[in-house]
């Protein structure tokens, strides 16, 4: 059975930063491409940036600059740091692990808020 348990969500202030952790009990972890993926209310999920199994990156282009992914194929672990956070962040964030369409597991989401 694969988990992906997401934590470090919260209500920040404008400007503000959180770090984004996703525990993965998946076998193989460094064979997963993993993603964070958010959704705001009404709208539609959107990757937000994503971590190849050879480190390899990718960020849309509204937080270039601003998050950052990061992944300990030791602690099977995947990061988002966060920074400079708008308002326009505000969203679900859900850890994602893709291996092939057939396997590919989502966490639950946890909620991140910017607002004064």
């Amino acid at each position: 059975q694969v988990q992906l348990v997401e934590s470090g969500g919260g209500l920040v202030q404008p400007g503000g930063s959180l770090r984004l952790s996703c525990a993965a009990s998946v076998s193989a972890f460094r064979a997963y491409a993993m993603g964070w993926y958010r959704q705001a209310q009404g709208k539609q999920r959107e990757l937000v940036a994503r971590i190849n199994s050879g480190g390899s990156t990718f960020y849309r282009d509204s937080v270039k600059g601003r998050f950052t992914i990061s992944r300990d194929n030791a602690k099977n672990t995947l990061w988002l740091q966060m920074n400079s956070l708008k308002p326009e962040d505000t969203a679900v964030y859900y850890c994602n692990a893709y291996y092939s369409s057939s396997s590919e597991y989502w966490g639950q989401g946890t909620q991140v808020t910017v607002s004064a």
